[in-house]
């Protein structure tokens, strides 16, 4: 209930609610534009969810591959552990067999590596036609782990030498999220295309795929599309949080997250903590299951990724909250040991 969000949603609201994509309005295309001045991107689609944005991503490695390689078999290559969404082919370029029982056959055209492993990374690029190769900042239902900055550069360097796309999965580390506007900003590279969701709207259903100069023209007209995708009210919403992220709210986020880190790192009942800005995972000593129900008991909502707690508070938490939320969680871990 954000007052500035209900306010530009409200606006919108009272002007038009939804128009057929065979037009633009307004709200769509100054988000567009947004996006594009501060990632670098060139242009976007709209959709409403992560799974679509990242659909989206893979159509656009797909045919890419295609146009310039008419006929040639191609694949995409993701990491073991790593998790792009819930319908049949985002599911399928999740590297999670746990994701993918009782609902096979797969898609086909994934391929799935170990994340941080150059040698095998360069290795399944000497063995495919490789279209494009999805990753995310950090690895969140995979246990909250972050990629090495080595290893995301290597990665780009393979595309850029074997003309395959560069993909950065960011609906969930994006929109400020780690500490940075887009997760792939904390290791110096520039991906061809930038999925996003999630944080975007402030809760409500919109996805976005960015397509940088390589993959600019990808899509013609009549080639992707999305009944709701871009929607004025959707958008309206967007662009009252998106104008908001900016390097004082980043700033911010960064403190938290140290704060958090060194209160958290060494405690009694607590392994290790892992994670990147407000993204935060937590090995404790006791069951992690357990160890979220006491922390709600307690007033604090957190929640599990594999058998970790996992953090994901709101960006502009006050401090004295993010204090109080540390001490319950300090408490909660010492005692489920």
């Amino acid at each position: 209930s954000d007052d500035a969000w209900v306010a530009a949603v409200t606006a919108q609201l009272g002007k038009v609610q939804h128009t057929s994509n065979l037009y633009f309005t307004e709200p769509c295309a100054r988000l567009a534009q947004l996006l594009c001045e501060r990632t670098g991107m060139k242009k976007v689609f709209f959709s409403n969810s992560g799974a679509e944005a990242n659909e989206c991503a893979i159509k656009a490695a797909r045919r890419y591959a295609e146009q310039k390689y008419p006929g040639r078999e191609n694949v995409i290559i993701t990491l073991k552990n790593s998790f792009h969404g819930r319908t049949i082919t985002t599911l399928s370029a999740t590297g999670q067999d746990t994701f993918h029982t009782d609902f096979l056959p797969m898609t086909q055209g994934f391929v799935h590596t170990p994340a941080n492993d150059i040698d095998a990374l360069t290795a399944l690029f000497r063995q495919y036609n490789v279209a494009g190769f999805m990753f995310e900042a950090v690895q969140g239902e995979g246990g909250v782990l972050p990629l090495d900055k080595e290893f995301v550069q290597a990665a780009a360097e393979l595309c850029k030498k074997h003309d395959a796309l560069l993909m950065a999965d960011e609906v969930q580390t994006g929109n400020g999220r780690t500490g940075m506007l887009y997760g792939y900003m904390n290791f110096d590279v520039q991906p061809d295309v930038v999925s996003t969701a999630k944080g975007l709207a402030g809760g409500l259903p919109l996805g976005a795929t960015m397509l940088g100069e390589k993959a600019a023209d990808v899509f013609t007209p009549g080639s992707h599309g999305s009944t709701f995708g871009g929607n004025p009210v959707c958008c309206a919403g967007a662009i009252s949080i998106f104008e908001r992220i900016d390097d004082t709210l980043m700033a911010d986020v960064r403190a938290k997250s140290q704060y958090i880190f060194d209160s958290l790192t060494g405690a009694p009942g607590i392994k290790s903590v892992s994670g990147m800005g407000l993204m935060i995972g937590i090995e404790t000593v006791g069951d992690a299951g357990a160890v979220v129900k006491a922390c709600m008991d307690a007033g604090v909502l957190v929640l599990t990724a594999k058998t970790k707690v996992r953090l994901l508070p709101a960006l502009n938490i006050p401090m004295e909250l993010v204090k109080e939320a540390v001490e319950v969680i300090k408490t909660v871990c010492q005692q489920a040991m």
